[in-house]
């Protein structure tokens, strides 16, 4: 028995698409933010349960949904993320096999702007997308929230295909939220911003992707986003510098 695990915002894109890849499970939690656009509305459906809760931080939110779950298995994806029929043949064999390893990783296979991302730093893009939720919680980091558990952590066969991009405007303003919220985990530790942030920072997150990363090899796709994700290190620093001065 597999529950899937959602949190969402303004994705009726994608609501659809991520209810139809997840009838391999048992059922179906949505946890959402409030979101303003159709998305609760896309979301009926016999399996799935839609709850509005408010958003503080992406572990939060997470560990919220796990605590609604049934099943002991639980599934949590992104909702721009593809799961394969294989993938999904291959999650329900795992579970029914009783394993040791109380939590498995999937490969990511990043798409940007119609374009499969190979280097760029994307490829050892690998996370965990099916754990027991009595061994595993989120680590309570803000953004970029990982699993964590003392127990053994598996990989499974298939790829996940991550379509990340739905148009440029939208990309850059995911980067913003992100540069938000690790901007306020660093004002939490008291970390005061200066010209090495603003300057080194900004260019090493550029030089490591796209050169240390083999981004080059992405072609024009790898320099853009090299250039947005080094673009969003500065923006991060910016945004911290402006909570120390109390602008809006």
């Amino acid at each position: 028995m597999i529950t899937a695990l959602a949190i969402t915002f303004n994705e009726a894109h994608n609501i659809e698409r991520y209810i139809n890849s997840m009838s391999f499970a048992d059922e179906i939690i949505i946890v959402d933010s409030f979101s303003t656009d159709h998305t609760e509305a896309l979301a009926k459906h016999p399996k799935v349960t839609f709850v509005k809760h408010v958003f503080d931080d992406f572990s939060s939110q997470k560990n919220y949904a796990i605590s609604l779950a049934k099943h002991d298995w639980v599934t949590f994806f992104d909702l721009d993320e593809e799961v394969p029929e294989a993938l999904a043949t291959e999650l329900v064999a795992t579970v029914r096999s009783n394993p040791t390893a109380k939590a498995f990783r999937v490969k990511r296979d990043y798409h940007f702007m119609g374009k499969r991302i190979k280097y760029s730093g994307f490829q050892t893009d690998i996370a965990v997308r099916l754990f027991n939720k009595n061994y595993c919680k989120y680590n309570g980091k803000l953004v970029h929230e990982a699993i964590q558990t003392t127990a053994s952590i598996g990989k499974l066969k298939h790829h996940v295909k991550h379509q990340t991009y739905k148009d440029f405007d939208n990309y850059n303003q995911k980067l913003t939220q992100y540069s938000k919220l690790q901007a306020e985990a660093l004002f939490k530790k008291n970390v005061r911003p200066n010209l090495y942030h603003f300057l080194f920072r900004p260019w090493y997150r550029f030089m490591h992707q796209y050169f240390l990363r083999f981004g080059f090899l992405d072609g024009k796709e790898g320099f853009i986003i090299c250039y947005v994700h080094a673009f969003s290190v500065f923006k991060r620093y910016i945004q911290l510098w402006t909570m120390y001065r109390k602008i809006d």
